[in-house]
């Protein structure tokens, strides 16, 4: 580290330590001085003005000489660190933030509009910051120690919540939220340039022609918010199982069924995986199963799924490319206990298989639909694919927007006979010899 960034890091640890030193002392006398049976029959917002008012009437007597609006970011922060989380809950009501990364107690980045910056306010102690995230994990009677240093939990709010502490986490405690995606619809995606009107019209006809549908992309690529607008499309009168590790999925349709996986318990018990989620899910009914992502031996059951009944099915699955997608479908699919050879899991996937749907995150931090492509290969062959769509764009230059355009080319026999059979119609631009 840069002698100016230690620096800079001790000043923000000291002026933390300050702050939060006279957090505590008045936190301290707010505590003893409280009626806690008078709150206990308060409302959330109730007991915040009330707090709000004690807390202003001890500063008024007692308390250091602060400006209007010093006094009233203090006074939020006392109250926040009595109810809530503290130094998070500002960053929690701000919704213009979408991830929030605590790398130690003197260290706070944000995510916006998908640029990380570094956020001024600290934790004034390991111990405080240790204290919020006691204070997270005990709402989902979980537990966090050196015995059992990491854990995944979800605010009541929804946000999920990743914790790795000391001895794994060598910097100090360290803390990650992510904020629910905002559900957008196709339309809305079209507007923001994440693909072109003629891909969506594609798109949304495949779904209703119950097309099996595979979202592939990185890390921060939006696969969980194009699955959500992409399931918009599904017709109000079908049932649909979705299953996610941590629920983020928000379908609008009326008949939607959502299932959550759960670690194990303190003991190592109740673990319930997206496997056996999804092998129940075939015991419900389901129109349509929607999984939010297949990491292991439940692409097997997914893939069977899709190919014996249980078409226009949709699943997301790490992978840099329409390619890449497939063969990482087989190496998950191979995770399974049977232990099926090469070709039978090549000839699950290419039964069941009909689009894959690629996503990049550009150089300027736009998102993309830079490939659409068909599954053309059948039975056991090696994967062949056939591009519907493409983003084609110019060499980016440093710090300036990516320029480029989307092409199309013509859907293959197969999507077309499926369009047409439910009632549909292939959008022009796939008709003909295309751009591709």
């Amino acid at each position: 580290m840069a002698l100016r960034d230690r620096l800079s890091a001790e000043d923000r640890q000291q002026e933390g330590n300050a702050q939060g030193s006279l957090v505590k002392d008045y936190l301290d006398r707010l505590l003893v001085d409280l009626d806690r049976e008078e709150l206990r029959g308060l409302t959330d917002v109730q007991r915040r003005a009330r707090l709000e008012r004690r807390l202003s009437d001890l500063i008024s007597v007692e308390g250091p000489v602060l400006s209007n609006r010093e006094r009233g970011s203090f006074i939020r922060r006392v109250v926040d660190e009595a109810l809530g989380l503290g130094v998070l809950e500002p960053l929690l009501a701000d919704d213009s933030i979408t991830e929030i990364m605590v790398n130690g107690p003197d260290s706070v980045f944000v995510e916006r509009r998908g640029r990380v910056e570094r956020y001024p306010t600290v934790f004034s102690s390991h111990d405080q910051l240790m204290q919020t995230i006691d204070r997270i994990v005990s709402k989902v009677n979980r537990r966090i120690d050196e015995s059992s240093p990491m854990v995944d939990a979800r605010l009541e709010s929804g946000e999920r919540v990743n914790v790795i502490i000391p001895p794994l986490a060598l910097d100090g405690p360290t803390l990650t939220i992510r904020r629910f995606p905002q559900p957008f619809r196709l339309e809305e995606l079209v507007s923001n340039g994440t693909l072109s009107t003629e891909m969506a019209e594609l798109l949304a006809a495949l779904v209703r022609a119950k097309a099996n549908i595979i979202i592939s992309g990185g890390t921060g690529t939006g696969k969980t918010t194009f699955l959500n607008a992409l399931s918009g499309v599904i017709p109000d009168d079908e049932r649909i199982i979705t299953i996610e590790d941590a629920a983020e999925l928000s379908l609008q349709q009326p008949h939607v069924v959502r299932l959550e996986s759960r670690p194990a318990n303190v003991e190592g018990e109740g673990r319930v995986s997206i496997r056996d989620l999804v092998r129940n899910s075939l015991r419900m009914r389901p129109d349509r199963i929607v999984v939010g992502e297949v990491r292991g031996g439940e692409t097997l059951d997914m893939l069977q799924a899709m190919s014996t009944g249980h078409a226009g099915s949709l699943a997301t699955v790490h992978a840099n490319s329409s390619a890449d997608a497939l063969g990482r479908m087989e190496t998950l699919a191979s995770m399974d206990e049977l232990q099926l050879p090469v070709d039978v899991l090549r000839d699950q996937i290419n039964s069941a298989v009909d689009v894959v749907v690629q996503l990049t995150r550009m150089p300027d931090r736009t998102r993309k639909v830079v490939e659409i492509a068909a599954l053309t290969s059948s039975r056991r062959e090696t994967y062949n694919t056939q591009l519907l769509a493409q983003y084609q764009h110019q060499p980016p230059e440093p710090g300036q927007p990516v320029l480029g355009h989307f092409a199309t080319g013509p859907v293959t026999e197969h999507l077309d006979r499926m369009i047409r059979f439910n009632g549909g119609t292939v959008p022009p631009a796939f008709q003909g010899q295309g751009q591709l």
